[in-house]
């Protein structure tokens, strides 16, 4: 039976943790600014850089 890779589950999932912070910081600002979604965030899109190059 294959060993699990709990290094890899945490990493995930810290991941996870902070995209989840990440949208909801973004949706706080654009409620009190009233602007659009269409800018992100240096560190948003590093991730999605990084998401699509694991994939």
């Amino acid at each position: 039976m294959a060993k699990p890779n709990y290094t890899f589950e945490k990493r995930q999932k810290e991941l996870a943790k902070k995209k989840k912070k990440e949208e909801k910081r973004l949706k706080k600002m654009d409620q009190s600014s009233g602007g659009t979604h269409a800018e992100q965030s240096p560190l948003m899109r590093e991730q999605d850089r990084s998401i699509d190059s694991d994939t």
